[in-house]
Formats: structure tokens, C-alpha cells, sequence
């Protein structure tokens, strides 16, 4: 199986995160099946960390440069002082570092970058992608948007939703239900702030393209429930 993970920050070697790191647990978890694990980071400063906590995986391979929808060669992040020692929240959109950190010393950064669908065209052309997993503060929207899912065969996706406004909600699930992807309860943050998709067409897509768009996130793990009972 391959994996797929962009944002991989520190892996579970971040002190800010209390060591842990969702796609790192539920590699552990399907390790049995793991054939291969792609890790993109933008920050610079996590590679070094990142490696150290991969380094028992001999199918890894780590990237270190940042995924845009766009065609630009470098891209300028922004990351707080307070958010030392791996800077974790680092990104493009400076408003998400202001949210986060208000008022404390912001910093800038220039990093390598690729389009999307230019790098799954260099990597996966002919590869599926069993799970695909994305956490890049602030930019997921834009990507997601961006990648061609008729293109590349991507069984799983694990999305965060959090940082989603209620129109960015609904253009996503409508992309993802046309081509043909469920949602299936939460992604991998074990904090509950990601979204499951699978390729698989359901009964229940319709209400959740209405439903998920507008609830509070506190509501989300009765809709779970109502899932499982569908899938009984």
C-alpha cells in the first residue's frame, strides 16, 4: 500500500503536539500492509526531526518542499516565535499564524515549491494512492481543490476541516462526492478535527453534502453513528 502524507511537521517528535501525530499512529497501526510512505514538509527546520522520527521505515521518503495549487518556484511562509522549538504552525497564509499567535513576533521564510498535481504526476502517475492524508495550516482548501481526481487513483482521503468556512465546506464535498468519494466519519488527528473520505458511493451522501457543511463540530460524532448503523 502507498501512503501519502503532506504536512508531516515534526512526525511525533514534537514537544507542542505531546509527541503525537496522527498519520504516524495509523502507520503503526496498518504497518503490516505499508509498502511504501511519501512525506512531504514545507518548514525546513522539521526535516532534520522528521527523518529522526521515520528512521525505523526503510520504504520512507521524505520531501522537503511545499505543495501549492500554483506554478510559483518559492513561496513565502510565515511562522510565530512562540511556536519554537519545530514551528508547526507554518504557513503561507499569515492571517493563520495571526489567529493562532495574536500579537506575538511573526517571521517569514521563502521555500521551494511544486504544483500539486505536477508532483502526483511525477510520483503516483502509475501508482495508487491507498491513503492520502493533508495538514497544511490554512492551504488545504486550495490544494484539495486544485488536484485532478479523475487523474490520479486516490482510494482515501484525510482532510482537516477546522480552518473551513461554511462555503469552502460545501465547494469540497461537492468535489469529492462528484467523483465519487463518501464521507466516513473522522480522518486521522486524533484531536477529531479531520474528515474520512472513501472512494465508494453511499446512501448517505446526500444528507451529509447538507448536513456537515452547517453542524458544530460537536455534533459530528452522533452523524458517525448514524454511518455505522448504515453500514451494518
Amino acid at each position: 500500500m502507498n501512503f501519502l502524507h503532506i504536512g508531516g511537521g515534526a512526525g511525533d517528535l514534537d514537544p507542542n503536539a505531546n509527541y503525537r501525530d496522527g498519520f504516524s499512529e495509523f502507520v503503526k497501526k496498518h504497518k503490516s500492509k505499508v509498502k511504501n510512505i511519501y512525506i512531504v514538509e514545507a518548514n525546513p527546520i522539521n526535516i532534520k526531526t522528521l527523518k529522526k522520527s521515520w528512521k525505523k521505515y526503510k520504504s520512507v521518503k521524505i520531501f522537503n518542499f511545499a505543495i501549492t495549487d500554483k506554478k510559483e518556484k518559492k513561496v513565502k511562509f510565515f511562522f510565530s516565535e512562540k511556536d519554537s522549538p519545530h514551528y508547526q504552525l507554518f504557513s503561507s497564509n499569515i492571517n493563520h499564524i495571526k489567529i493562532h499567535f495574536p500579537g506575538s513576533l511573526i517571521k517569514e521564510k521563502y521555500v521551494n515549491s511544486i504544483n500539486i498535481n505536477s508532483f502526483l504526476e511525477r510520483y503516483f502517475k502509475s501508482k495508487k494512492i491507498d491513503f492520502f492524508s493533508i495538514d497544511i495550516e490554512g492551504s488545504d482548501y486550495k490544494v484539495l481543490m486544485k488536484i485532478n481526481l479523475k487523474k490520479f487513483n486516490i482510494q482515501n482521503i484525510s482532510l482537516e476541516y477546522l480552518h473551513l468556512d461554511k462555503n469552502q465546506k460545501i465547494k469540497i464535498l461537492k468535489k469529492l462526492l462528484d467523483n465519487g468519494y463518501s464521507y466516513f466519519g473522522f480522518g486521522l488527528d486524533h484531536n477529531k478535527i479531520d474528515w474520512f473520505f472513501k472512494k465508494k458511493k453511499c446512501a448517505w451522501n446526500n444528507l451529509m453534502s447538507k448536513l456537515l457543511p452547517i453542524i458544530h463540530r460537536k455534533h459530528y460524532k452522533r452523524l458517525n453513528k448514524l454511518i455505522k448503523k448504515e453500514e451494518m
